[in-house]
């Protein structure tokens, strides 16, 4: 038994080698590790000064040693054959038996290093290998094992294989270090196969490896996008020369024969973020490709993974990015202005995308099991998202003039011009809007549009504000002044097509509310209410009470608002009883 007990120290110490031995052998077969695949064929150049070099590598290469040859079996066999004649061979394959099981337990704890880098991967590989390699040929050389022996111990291997793996790699937050454990769960799969193992749980196993190196890619690309919305300076991309222009439209497919035609300098309608997001999603799809080599997936598959990976790319990594941007308080508005426009051409990115993904995986881009990329809706929302926070920066900066006007509730009469704050407020909106001359036509008109009918819901909060008490005949003429301003604002066409009398019904209620009030058409009013004729439809009887009771609280110069209900020459007195009548007939007409 001495010998044996020698030969069972001596494999357990080669066990190591004989792995690596077979792994080196698969991965220049298989063509699997291009760097050592070249270290041995320059060892098996032939010199083209030898005519018989080509000869003498041949020979080299068929009786280059196998794995197996780096381990002296003599002792095994010659132990086998004494103890058969003996007639204790059932005692010897039992103990040989056991003593092996041991030994796998001991190989299959991995060593302490194993998470810390690759070699502690190969070297776990190496001795799992070298243990079955060694097992598989005593099976076929003395049959002092079975088959049912060696697939019971691969069985527990395997379960045991499988849950160490998930373990460490878990642990791995490096893409490049994930990406070489699986291609060496690959390699190692490949190798066990060529002994006639069976592999197929360790590639269900790598696609959690896969999520894990997916995950990993997420973190990565997080920062990515982050700094690329840090540099970018969120103007429109300025081109001098032929050379700058087709250096962009390679990084970005962007195709417009009226840019094309310009003459430089000349600018397209994007920023750098745009052909900068596009790239780093182009650089994902590649990183995502390098997981899937040696998979054996077919093109469908491949493409479908990719899509998926892409999709979570797009709708968590790259819309989280793009939401936290958003949030940032300090953008001007012509950032965020350029970040809308940015967003509209990333959007259509996603059919380039679509095409990109296609080329690269070789599946079919119509295939009826291609998964669409979702990025389309994240990029509109976010578009949508950037066009709120515009329309709300105006609408702030509106209120900002609005916050320094001083009316003058009770004002006995106008100025004869328009408030000096409203002055300022349509030359600024003049201003503003000159510079969405490039943007989607869409866009300036929605941002026009709001801002107006901000001006005139403010110009109503302000009238029936609380805190107003009081409204004189005056201010509602002053009031009537600044509206007129706005009403030509909105008639000038300050967005180039909106020329359709559209901007101007956000003024229809304020127009009709103060014509209604200054002119006291009451009569009409309360005559016609509630049927299509009405020319004060728009003005709903709470409101009008509202503005007759500080009407009523200002005492002054009610006359103007009477006389036109009742041209005769009443006292005073009759007149106020008239107003309490035409407000209580109003209020009747509340449902």
């Amino acid at each position: 038994m001495s010998d044996l007990k020698d030969f069972l120290e001596s494999i357990r110490r080669h066990c190591s080698r004989v792995g690596e031995a077979a792994m080196i052998q698969m991965a220049v077969r298989s063509k699997m590790d291009e760097n050592l695949a070249r270290k041995v064929s320059k060892k098996q150049t032939a010199n083209p000064m030898n005519p018989f070099a080509n000869m003498e590598a041949n020979q080299e290469d068929e009786e280059a040693p196998s794995p197996q040859d780096l381990v002296d079996f003599s002792a095994v066999y010659r132990c086998l054959h004494i103890n058969t004649v003996l007639g204790a061979r059932d005692q010897f394959e039992s103990y040989y038996r056991k003593q092996r099981r041991h030994q796998c337990r001991l190989v299959l704890d991995p060593p302490a290093n194993m998470g810390e880098n690759l070699n502690g991967y190969k070297t776990y590989f190496h001795n799992i290998i070298g243990f079955f390699v060694c097992e598989e040929h005593i099976l076929n050389t003395s049959g002092l094992v079975t088959r049912n022996y060696i697939d019971e111990l691969w069985d527990l291997a395997v379960q045991k294989i499988v849950g160490q793996l998930k373990t460490y790699s878990a642990y791995c937050t490096d893409a490049s270090l994930n990406l070489s454990i699986k291609n060496t769960i690959v390699l190692f799969c490949h190798t066990m196969k060529g002994y006639g193992f069976t592999v197929s749980t360790f590639y269900d196993l790598l696609l959690e490896v896969r999520d894990q190196y997916t995950e990993i890619l997420m973190l990565k690309w997080v920062h990515v996008f982050q700094k690329i919305f840090e540099e970018d300076d969120y103007t429109a991309i300025l081109v001098r020369d032929e050379e700058e222009y087709y250096y962009i439209v390679s990084k970005f497919p962007y195709i417009n024969e009226k840019l094309e035609k310009a003459k430089f300098p000349k600018r397209f309608p994007f920023s750098q973020m745009v052909p900068k997001v596009y790239g780093q999603c182009r650089q994902y799809i590649y990183a995502c490709l390098k997981f899937c080599e040696g998979l054996h997936l077919s093109h469908t598959e491949i493409d479908d993974m990719i899509r998926r990976a892409t999709n979570v790319l797009l709708t968590r990594t790259l819309s989280g990015s793009v939401s936290v941007l958003l949030q940032q308080p300090n953008l001007s508005l012509l950032q965020l202005i350029q970040i809308a426009v940015n967003m509209n051409y990333l959007e259509k990115s996603c059919d380039y995308l679509e095409e990109f993904i296609s080329n690269t995986t070789g599946a079919e881009k119509d295939s009826v099991h291609a998964s669409r990329l979702r990025g389309t809706a994240m990029f509109k929302d976010a578009r949508n998202d950037a066009e709120e926070r515009i329309y709300s920066q105006i609408n702030e900066k509106v209120d900002d003039f609005f916050e320094i006007a001083e009316y003058e509730w009770n004002r006995p009469e106008s100025t004869g011009m328009a408030s000096g704050y409203v002055t300022d407020l349509i030359a600024f909106l003049r201003s503003t809007f000159q510079s969405f001359s490039h943007l989607p036509y869409k866009l300036a008109q929605t941002a026009c549009m709001s801002v107006c009918k901000h001006i005139a819901d403010t110009l109503k909060a302000q009238l029936l504000d609380d805190n107003v008490k009081q409204v004189s005949v005056g201010s509602l003429q002053q009031l009537n002044l600044d509206l007129v301003q706005c009403e030509m604002f909105a008639s000038s066409e300050p967005v180039p097509g909106m020329n359709d009398g559209t901007l101007q019904l956000a003024f229809v209620e304020m127009r009709q509310l103060l014509d209604l009030v200054i002119y006291g058409d009451w009569s009409s009013y309360i005559a016609d209410y509630g049927t299509e004729r009405n020319k004060y439809a728009r003005v709903q009887p709470q409101t009008v009470l509202a503005i007759l009771d500080k009407m009523k609280a200002s005492g002054r110069k009610l006359n103007n608002f009477l006389d036109s209900f009742s041209r005769s020459k009443k006292p005073e007195k009759d007149k106020q009883q008239l107003l309490e009548t035409v407000m209580k007939r109003i209020k009747a007409l509340n449902p």
